[in-house]
């Protein structure tokens, strides 16, 4: 097996490259541990949900590098990227990924604004005089 495994995670504008390598469970993202960097426990336990799944959370490391987008943005990237890179490592782990949902691009994006609105829907108040 190579040293480790790399896959690539998106949402929204945020970009996540994920590598895992075995270990202790170590969650590394941008050079801090992820306790530091993702403040929020829910977007925490949300890029956990793929090891918790396929209960790899002791046996895995995973170093992140990720930029472009929030705080929630980037923690569903570093998800996808993770069960990417589990199924990578084990094809074994697709079904029970999938099924999840883990492996689904969320492709919902910011919507553009259009002209003569105040941003994609919000129309100027109408004045009858």
């Amino acid at each position: 097996m190579a040293e480790y495994v790399e896959a690539i995670g998106r949402r929204k504008e945020a970009s996540a490259r994920v590598r895992i390598y075995p270990g202790t469970g170590e969650i590394v993202v941008n050079d801090k541990p992820v306790d530091d960097y993702f403040g929020r426990a829910l977007d925490q336990m949300i890029l956990r949900q793929p090891l918790a799944l396929t209960g790899t959370e002791a046996t895995l490391n995973v170093s992140v590098k990720v930029h472009g987008g929030g705080d929630s943005g980037q923690a569903a990237a570093v998800r996808l990227g993770i069960a990417r890179a589990l199924v990578e490592q084990d094809a074994n782990l697709r079904p029970v990924l999938k099924a999840a949902g883990f492996l689904t691009r969320d492709a919902r994006a910011k919507e553009r604004k259009k002209p003569g609105l105040k941003r994609a829907r919000k129309a100027p108040q109408y004045t009858k005089r």
